[in-house]
């Protein structure tokens, strides 16, 4: 976690913005993780960016908000032509991340927050913004945004206590994810970020001015498009799932491709790294010349890099243990290939 004097540096930064613009990654964390800044202090535009890196093509969102502070969430990469259009627009830029980075990369006027770089743990963006705010009415908030990541914050425990409907007694935070109502609440919000962009605005702002769970789980006029996308991705996860758990052998690795117009790599990828915890599950979703690929499993990061040396112009990153990867569509054959070698040489 962050230390406490990085904390309240976070606060005067959040404190001193007038009119703050809000760049998150387009996953539950880095949502809920704004969610938590934008319900206190009642202020600021949020932008969900959906590449890596966040690049020049965003940072027209300052002519339309005029920012006197942009902030960087859950972002593990951000291109060199934003940091250069931020400096020569005189706007103050705070990013908060947990992924491993090139500290020494960052331009001097970033203020950088990562708690791999306070202690050596990686706690969701999501909790470190309850650390900032401590507002108990958003303890929901935090809730979802961590168990997407699969993380367990101490804090689910209070949470039972006000909501025990809502929660299941487990500590494995996919458990609680996929079997809870509070998971399903955070799935919902995974769903919904994969709409139109006029639709997630609408979802955002309904999340922004909800007071309880309660009310994102009971469906009304103000939720409806946010409850029927749930329900139409929750039903292409499953028969993505079953077909994906359908190429699992007694072998490490389970390799799945799939194509179609929504992207779920991460989401599926997770689902199945929760049922075969002891595979390498990679999970590759074909559009286009370049295709994304999602991987999940012990030492995933170590065990990729090795796969893609001889492999050009691929890129990855990520965690430890769950890593995304881009590459050719001609190129998934020899990555599977070089998967397998890695997988059946290493050692458990």
């Amino acid at each position: 976690m962050l230390n406490n004097n990085e904390i309240d540096e976070l606060k005067e930064h959040l404190e001193r913005a007038q009119n703050p613009l809000f760049y998150f990654d387009n996953d539950q964390d880095g949502l809920c993780g704004y969610l938590l800044l934008r319900r206190f202090y009642k202020k600021g535009y949020g932008v969900p960016v959906k590449t890596s890196p966040l690049g020049k093509e965003y940072f027209s969102k300052t002519d339309e908000i005029n920012p006197d502070y942009i902030f960087i969430l859950d972002q593990p990469r951000v291109s060199d032509e934003f940091f250069s259009l931020s400096k020569e627009k005189n706007i103050p830029v705070v990013w908060v991340d947990h992924h491993e980075s090139d500290k020494e990369k960052i331009p001097r006027e970033v203020y950088y927050y990562n708690p791999l770089f306070s202690d050596g743990n990686s706690e969701p963006v999501t909790k470190i913004c309850y650390e900032v705010t401590r507002n108990k009415s958003d303890l929901w908030i935090l809730i979802a945004g961590c168990l997407a990541d699969k993380f367990f914050p101490k804090e689910y425990e209070n949470f039972m206590k006000d909501y025990p409907e809502l929660c299941i007694k487990s500590t494995e935070p996919f458990e609680i994810f996929y079997f809870s109502e509070i998971g399903k609440i955070s799935r919902m919000m995974g769903a919904g970020l994969k709409d139109r962009t006029s639709l997630v605005k609408k979802m955002i702002k309904f999340l922004v001015n909800v007071k309880t769970p309660y009310e994102v789980l009971e469906e009304n006029p103000e939720n409806l498009s946010f409850h029927r996308r749930f329900e139409v991705i929750d039903k292409k996860m499953n028969v993505l799932y079953q077909k994906a758990k359908k190429k699992s052998s007694p072998g490490k690795l389970l390799f799945f491709r799939y194509s179609g117009e929504i992207s779920m790599s991460a989401d599926l990828s997770n689902k199945l790294n929760f049922a075969f915890p002891k595979k390498l599950i990679v999970v590759a979703f074909l559009k286009g010349a370049r295709v994304n690929v999602s991987i999940r499993g012990k030492d995933a990061r170590d065990i990729v890099e090795k796969a893609l040396e001889n492999i050009p112009l691929a890129t990855h990153g990520g965690h430890k243990d769950a890593v995304g990867a881009q590459m050719n569509e001609d190129q998934l054959d020899l990555f599977e290939e070089n998967l397998g070698k890695i997988l059946e040489d290493k050692k458990d």
